[in-house]
């Protein structure tokens, strides 16, 4: 059974940074895509990153301007996503998803109902 367990995320002020991550079981890492999305109180969900098999790197939110930063290691079976200079804007709730297909281009409800397992996510608030 494929399970994907999502963990550090937090209530903290504007500026501090953040580590989430994204603990897999039940597969090998190294054989599929794993991908972050975020979902904000009221808002769609939105693709942020995937990383592909070979460690390509796909960013779906141009416009956070370099303060996420992803990443993957295949001997953890883990997936992490720092957060930098967060924002109250950032306020989500944070999820991973995993797929054997490539990265899309793009982040699209079509693409991403191709995703096959989905973590439960975890909290981000950013308040004063």
């Amino acid at each position: 059974q494929v399970q994907l367990v999502e963990s550090g995320g937090a209530l903290v002020q504007p500026g501090n940074s953040l580590r989430l991550s994204c603990i897999v079981s039940g597969l090998h890492l190294e054989s599929v895509a794993v991908a972050w999305f975020r979902q904000a109180p009221g808002k769609e969900r939105e693709g942020l990153f995937c990383i592909g098999r070979r460690h390509d790197t796909v960013n779906y939110a141009t416009y956070l301007s370099g303060r996420f930063t992803v990443s993957k290691i295949d001997v953890r079976n883990a997936a992490y996503l720092d957060l930098d200079a967060l924002e109250p804007d950032d306020t989500a709730v944070y999820s991973c998803a995993l797929r054997h297909s490539s990265c899309p281009i793009e982040s699209d409800s079509e693409s991403n109902s191709e995703y096959e397992y989905w973590g439960r996510g975890t909290q981000v608030t950013v308040s004063t």
